[in-house]
């Protein structure tokens, strides 16, 4: 790792904003809550008050370019707070707020800044003065420095495995950022655009109840616990590799992007070619980000199905987190059924299938948990279905119809859930003439 050793050093604020700093293009939006804002502020004015000799704001990583600017790699979001608070505080000359932000950021600075106003408009003038001189030359930050872009990445990955929990999709847009060594800068931006302008907290529920279960359990694995300690699922093919794996995968990739784009799939009369499947590996770098986006996009239209499948809404009831597991369930077995054998194979019949696979369980248990919808997806539950396990059996159907060789058992069902659960019981026996 190429650290520049003799720019690795503990900078008061005032020498850190004198250097060029700059933001990329490709960095997150500036979107700081105002919660955390208020807590800053909090946290530093507690810090001038008991005049403490230094307190120290974490650690920036920077990457210095051939022109001497420095990026920022990682602190973009407290040293963007921290600028909207000096200039709060009358020292208006912040270049970080002079940087281009997108409009999403914009409306950040502008909310913060209006919680900042308000907290230093509090304080007489003296005050405000000895508060922002303790900003500057008592609030420390480590500076860390490398000169390619790469190690920078590379750097905050692992700072952030051993210091504050990230969000494992961060720590994965970071790691595959990085891995974009063939790619401009322009590139990059038009990567995290299309990442960023997703929701965030959907990002994190599709890699932790649908694309982290369903790589697992196909092959049999557990597939709960999803977290930064598990990201490795999703690092894919190293680009540089030449293994036979790894070429064949890779080129699989190109073959069908040179196909798409020089619209050979026309004569096919048929839409572009799709190049993910969630049973092979992703190679490494932007195809991560088009991977993911393409699985969120599956997603929504499967859900859009579900909604029209229901023909009453105590059919899919979400009385509790028990039935939210069971919808969860449900969804991934047409995810994955779907990721095999395209949206059009979900007809009426395969989705009468999987809605009976997954709402027998429902029928059946008590109290549903997610280690109760763990161990029926791997075919290890005891008292329904056992040894059935339906994510391997798809990976390894060669046509949709061979759905229809794998009978499911009738549940065994109490009386009580079948009173709670009526209109779900009555669907379940009519679609599949149970008595």
């Amino acid at each position: 790792m190429a650290v520049l050793t003799n720019e690795l050093e503990i900078l008061p604020l005032r020498d850190l904003f004198n250097i060029p700093l700059r933001v990329p293009s490709y960095q997150r939006p500036y979107k700081w809550s105002a919660r955390s804002t208020n807590l800053l502020f909090i946290d530093t004015y507690e810090a001038f008050q008991n005049d403490l000799e230094e307190y120290r704001l974490g650690s920036v990583i920077l990457q210095k370019d051939q022109s001497n600017t420095y990026n920022i790699v990682d602190g973009q979001q407290r040293l963007t707070t921290l600028s909207i608070l000096l200039y709060c505080l009358g020292d208006t000359d912040q270049s970080l707020l002079q940087e281009e932000y997108s409009e999403l950021s914009t409306n950040a600075i502008l909310t913060n800044h209006s919680v900042l106003s308000r907290k230093t408009n509090e304080l007489n003038p003296d005050e405000q003065t000895r508060f922002k001189n303790y900003l500057l030359e008592k609030c420390t930050t480590v500076q860390i420095v490398t000169d390619k872009e790469q190690e920078a990445f590379q750097f905050f990955d692992s700072q952030n495995s051993r210091g504050k929990a990230l969000a494992p999709h961060d720590l994965l847009k970071s790691y595959h950022l990085r891995e974009m060594t063939a790619e401009d800068e322009s590139q990059k931006v038009n990567v995290i655009s299309r990442w960023e302008a997703v929701n965030q907290e959907d990002l994190s529920n599709l890699f932790k109840n649908y694309l982290y279960p369903l790589t697992q359990w196909y092959k049999g694995k557990h597939g709960l616990g999803y977290s930064s300690s598990k990201i490795d699922a999703f690092k894919g093919i190293d680009a540089t590799h030449v293994y036979n794996y790894a070429l064949y995968h890779k080129a699989s990739n190109l073959f069908i992007e040179q196909f798409n784009k020089n619209g050979h799939h026309e004569l096919l009369a048929s839409n572009s070619l799709n190049q993910f499947q969630l049973t092979q590996p992703l190679v490494a770098g932007k195809r991560f980000f088009d991977y993911i986006l393409h699985y969120g996009q599956l997603l929504e239209q499967i859900q859009k199905l579900i909604k029209s499948y229901a023909e009453h809404k105590n059919q899919m009831p979400r009385k509790g987190t028990g039935d939210t597991y069971i919808m969860q369930l449900f969804e991934c077995s047409l995810l994955f059924f779907a990721d095999r054998f395209g949206i059009e194979s979900l007809n009426k019949s395969v989705l009468d299938y999987f809605y009976t696979w997954s709402y027998s369980l429902r029928l059946v248990m008590n109290a549903v948990y997610q280690e109760t919808t763990n161990k029926y997806a791997k075919g290890k539950h005891e008292r329904l279905n056992e040894g059935f396990d339906i994510f391997t059996i798809i990976s390894e159907m060669n046509t949709p119809a061979e759905l229809d060789l794998y009978v499911l058992e009738q549940p065994i069902v109490n009386s009580n859930n079948k009173e709670n659960y009526q209109a779900v019981y009555d669907k379940l026996y009519h679609l599949n003439g149970w008595c």
